[in-house]
């Protein structure tokens, strides 16, 4: 896949990095990614995956710009008050690489499209603020066979992990599931909703960033990526911890009595 003499000097800087170099940089533009919610974490993310040379972006959002988003969802801006986030973050994308093909899908992800919109991308990083469709996206990745990369905020923390659940360990065991490191959701109410507990808008940034260098990493094919490991960020005391995780044989979505076959758990 040859590049332009803009696209070379465009990706210069990762073009002269022994770990990406042309080859790694072909990936990318080869590459095919799904972000679930352009909102603050897929803002940042979306940034610096265009930036780098992603070839084609698909956007899943249903959601419209406020004005409380512009705080952290940086890929908005104060004239797309009102429009739909994928057309907001489409336009943004065009403005900052013109090279990379956009995808917006304005729906709602749900049991009956998710496993399609997994399906048709190589990668899929979630960053849905809610645990109903972080299951969902999760359980569609492993039957779709997808690699997902999923962040999640706090008021003053997040979390950052990959889930290749379709794939075995070194030990000829599974890799955990999302739902090895979190069985179950939280009852109904416990955890705030951001519009009630407020969020510090740089977080998001970060956390976003991060989740883009893990996807962009994956499809290249470099480092140490967080596998059965969950990156633990408090921006309180600004420090940066991991967690491991393994397969857990009792899980219902690929344990040793799976009880999910399919997405039909997801409908309502």
């Amino acid at each position: 896949m040859a590049f332009s003499a803009e696209e070379l000097e465009r990706y210069a800087r990762h073009i002269v990095l022994r770990e990406v170099g042309g080859p790694g940089q072909q990936r990318l533009k080869a590459a095919r990614v799904l972000v679930v919610g352009a909102g603050g974490i897929g803002s940042p993310a979306l940034l610096y995956l265009a930036a780098a040379g992603v070839g084609t972006l698909g956007i899943v959002d249903d959601d419209k710009v406020a004005l409380s988003n512009l705080q952290r969802q940086v890929i908005h801006a104060t004239p797309d008050l009102g429009r739909m986030k994928t057309e907001s973050a489409a336009a943004a994308i065009r403005r900052l690489n013109p090279n990379v093909v956009v995808e917006p899908h304005a729906v709602r992800l749900d049991a009956s499209n998710a496993l399609k919109l997994v399906s048709a991308h190589e990668v899929v990083l979630d960053g849905s603020d809610n645990f109903a469709t972080r299951y969902l996206v999760s359980d569609a990745c492993f039957f779709a066979k997808r690699p997902l990369v999923t962040a999640a905020l706090g008021t003053f923390d997040a979390t950052l992990t990959t889930i290749r659940a379709h794939e075995h360990g070194t030990d000829g065991k599974p890799n955990p599931t999302y739902r090895c490191l979190f069985p179950e959701p939280p009852p109904p109410g416990t955890v705030p909703a951001c519009a009630e507990a407020g969020i510090l808008g740089a977080l998001a940034g970060v956390a976003g960033a991060l989740a883009a260098l893990e996807a962009i990493r994956l499809i290249v094919g470099f480092g140490e990526g967080l596998l059965g490991r969950l990156l633990m960020i408090d921006a309180r005391s600004m420090r940066f911890e991991t967690l491991e995780y393994r397969w857990d044989e009792n899980n219902p979505l690929s344990g040793k009595r799976p009880t999910i076959r399919d997405l039909s758990a997801h409908q309502t």
